[in-house]
């Protein structure tokens, strides 16, 4: 059959893949002998390439090859440019990388050169980068924590990396939070049309600080809910001794008869007052107030209140005062079931 008049539908159907998909790998030698039969028949580079679905560039490779050494295997892996960065290279960018994250390409490129025999540009550098794994990325937010209370953590992660779940079963967590009268819980996305931007019906308003809120304590376990209790002013330390001793007491002797039950608190300033540690103190017989690390992860499941905000928004009718928001809440509350705490 001559060449000159074969067509795209009597190629091999692996053939055809090639040329749809692009060059994937080497050229087989059945390949490269249709490229130097194809040249042989008279067809030049750019006819070979439209013909056989390959680069003009692998056209005249093969065929050069043949010419000159008759040969008709490829060697593309010793084609192309050099690489100007090889092994150690990688490793010393690496090790720049991590010395300096925050470093520009610029800047990397610029201490890679130093005392480098052979320079490299940007588009080399941030080409070696993604071949080894590195993007550019923004970095996770999180609060600044210092070497002390690192320590503190850690020795709490330790001191309770053996408790069993029957163990955590013996704690009663607390906490307090705030409800907005008015406050947007995340984005908010509406059905409008172009021109309807600033149509009240297509508004969220705000007002400075939420509008006001309502401020609970509340406390639960893994046996029971525990009480709710709405904060009328800011928390200090008289008012959260009269929480400790009118709930937390209570709540404690009765779920702990046996003296086995840890308390749970934060580091909040009304509770590490002096009044508050020597109350805690006169008690230490019937419970334990379990010692918490300072800005402590997200370890407290009592983060029920983002189930009390949810089920807020979806109220039919929301709260327009004080009154109906801490009823509102204190209804919730009361109707969380035994399987979400």
């Amino acid at each position: 059959m001559h060449l000159g008049v074969w067509s795209w539908s009597r190629q091999s159907p692996e053939l055809q893949t090639e040329c749809q998909n692009g060059k994937k790998g080497d050229l087989s030698n059945f390949k490269c002998g249709m490229v130097v039969g194809a040249r042989r028949a008279g067809l030049s580079i750019s006819q070979s390439a439209q013909l056989l679905g390959f680069s003009r560039t692998t056209i005249s490779r093969v065929y050069k090859e043949w010419c000159e050494k008759g040969k008709t295997s490829s060697m593309r892996q010793s084609c192309g440019r050099k690489c100007l960065i090889d092994a150690r290279g990688q490793r010393r960018m690496g090790r720049l990388n991590q010395a300096d994250r925050r470093a520009t390409l610029t800047k990397i490129t610029t201490r890679y050169n130093r005392g480098m025999q052979q320079s490299i540009c940007e588009a080399t550098k941030h080409t070696t980068l993604r071949r080894m794994g590195y993007n550019s990325r923004r970095p996770h937010r999180v609060p600044l924590i210092s070497t002390t209370n690192r320590k503190k953590r850690l020795q709490f992660a330790r001191a309770h990396q053996n408790w069993t779940v029957e163990d955590w079963k013996n704690v009663a967590w607390s906490d307090e939070s705030r409800f907005l009268l008015r406050h947007s819980n995340g984005r908010v996305r509406i059905w409008r049309k172009q021109n309807e931007n600033m149509d009240p019906s297509c508004l969220v308003t705000t007002v400075q600080a939420g509008g006001g809120g309502v401020m609970v304590w509340g406390m639960f376990s893994w046996h029971t809910l525990g009480p709710l209790v709405p904060i009328g002013h800011r928390l200090n330390a008289t008012g959260y001794l009269s929480i400790v001793s009118d709930h937390v007491h209570p709540f404690m002797t009765t779920m702990y008869p046996s003296s086995d039950g840890y308390f749970q608190q934060d580091n909040a300033p009304c509770h590490k007052a002096r009044i508050i540690s020597n109350w805690f103190l006169e008690h230490d017989n019937e419970f334990t107030v379990l010692k918490w690390p300072p800005q402590s992860p997200d370890l407290n499941p009592i983060e029920l209140w983002d189930v009390v905000e949810r089920e807020l928004c979806a109220l039919d009718v929301h709260p327009t005062n004080f009154h109906q928001l801490q009823d509102a809440i204190l209804s919730i509350w009361a109707n969380i079931s035994k399987e979400c705490f």
